[in-house]
């Protein structure tokens, strides 16, 4: 009763008001420390984890370098150009080894830069030395003991595959049977019937063919208007010989800029040098298309 004479029981129910409002500050600012303590934490472990993904993009960026690097320095640790005897002794090894199933992984790449991922597996880290081979037959083993690459004179449709068994065909690399070789160039021609190895006949002629401009007289244009009416010539006689034989399976190799004309008909065109008069220069040209490039990776 003398508080409320007093004027204290007004006092002490403000009181009581402001220690409630006290502690509800206290919890929220006990609140917001807690949560700010707990965001200074999150963020120190964002910064961790961005810390530990730059240091690793950084080790991936360096390894991908060493790769690069080692991919540019490494090397075919066998290169030879097989022929004759030396051919078929490669072939018979690679023939006659046996395996257990799927011991074996024989592969035919024809383009670098298409290189199936059953190659590169079988290959791994090798596989870039097989790209760079292409286009060839790729042979390896499932112990790495075994890694060849072979170009291929008659190239089979890509394949790859597991077996017990290096899977080659020696049509792919030596001559079997009659069958014919053109050599065509814009200034020659020959042809050589062969069985086997053996020529059994031959046919050559030399283009007349207009090989320098004069000075004075026609136009540059018109010299070589004429010398491409000359060489549209040429091949249209080559055909016309070519036709005459009409053998079972025709090569054309030679001149890069006239032996696509004989795709239609050839089994194979390839482009070779081979220089010399015409009998001469077929010679050299069978001699390209039926030597085989070995590397080992």
């Amino acid at each position: 009763m003398l508080d409320r004479l007093l004027g204290r029981a007004s006092l002490k129910a403000r009181i009581d008001e402001l220690e409630e409002e006290k502690r509800h500050l206290q919890r929220q600012l006990d609140a917001e420390e807690e949560r700010r303590a707990e965001a200074s934490t999150e963020r120190q472990r964002a910064e961790e984890e961005a810390n530990r993904l730059e240091d690793r993009v950084t080790e991936l960026q360096d390894r991908v370098e060493r790769l690069q690097a080692d991919a540019g320095d490494r090397a075919f640790r066998v290169e030879e150009a097989l022929r004759g005897e030396r051919l078929g002794e490669v072939l018979n090894r690679l023939e006659s080894l046996e395996t257990e199933r799927e011991g074996v992984f024989t592969a035919y790449v024809a383009d670098e830069h298409d290189l199936p991922e059953a190659v590169r597996e079988a290959f791994g880290d090798r596989a870039d030395l097989v790209a760079r081979a292409a286009p060839c037959l790729a042979v390896t083993d499932d112990a790495g003991l075994l890694s060849a690459c072979l170009s291929v004179p008659v190239p089979p449709e890509p394949f790859a595959a597991w077996d017990d068994h290096v899977e080659l065909d020696r049509s792919w690399f030596e001559p079997t049977g009659r069958h014919a070789v053109a050599l065509v160039r814009s200034d020659l021609f020959a042809l050589g019937e062969y069985d086997g190895r053996e020529r059994v006949a031959y046919h050559g002629f030399d283009a007349d063919l207009k090989s320098q401009h004069s000075k004075g007289g026609f136009s540059q244009s018109r010299f070589e208007r004429l010398r491409d009416q000359q060489i549209e010539s040429h091949v249209e006689r080559c055909r016309a010989a070519v036709e005459e034989v009409d053998p079972e399976t025709l090569y054309v190799v030679g001149e890069g800029s006239v032996i696509h004309e004989f795709a239609d008909a050839a089994d194979v065109t390839r482009a070779v040098d081979a220089t010399g008069d015409p009998e001469d220069a077929l010679a050299a040209a069978v001699r390209s298309l039926w030597t085989v490039r070995l590397r080992v990776p």
